[in-house]
């Protein structure tokens, strides 16, 4: 349970770790052998891409969202978790309708391929999809302690 707990933060940091180093790579290719490296653009936008839905799981599952809960933490414990519960459920069908629209683009890109890589755009377009389900996977579990506050009145 806790490899998937980690896989998350394991991916987005070894792609994230892959674009620092081809960056560096990149800039001393370029200026100290003039040699670009062609591909690193596309590469660095591939990466970019999974890298910010990877995180954005691993931002979700830890908590680290940007919310302003002034005035929701002055309610009480149930009413709090009853509007947290609303606007995870809202968030659910907003990243379901986005991933959704994400996998059809996907499909519809994936015999498409980029310049100079020759990688089909199925694997730049499915990462928002992927990233969508990540989040709602950690939102209906936010979901599930809502209603356990909501119902006995205090968090699991």
């Amino acid at each position: 349970m806790e490899l998937i707990r980690r896989l998350p933060s394991v991916i987005a940091g070894t792609a994230l770790a892959g674009l620092v180093v081809m960056t560096i790579v990149a800039v001393f290719a370029r200026y100290l052998f003039d040699a670009p490296l062609h591909w690193g653009e596309e590469m660095s936008g591939l990466l970019m891409i999974w890298i910010i839905m990877i995180g954005a799981i691993v931002a979700e599952r830890d908590g680290q969202h940007l919310e302003i809960p002034l005035f929701v933490d002055l309610l009480p414990t149930r009413i709090r978790a009853a509007v947290d519960l609303a606007i995870s459920a809202l968030s659910i069908l907003v990243l379901g309708y986005a991933g959704w629209l994400g996998y059809l683009l996907a499909q519809s890109a994936q015999y498409k391929l980029t310049e100079i890589l020759q990688i089909s755009w199925f694997w730049i377009d499915i990462a928002v999809p992927v990233g969508a389900a990540g989040l709602v996977a950690y939102l209906l579990h936010r979901c599930f302690i809502d209603i356990m506050v909501i119902v006995k009145g205090d968090a699991p």
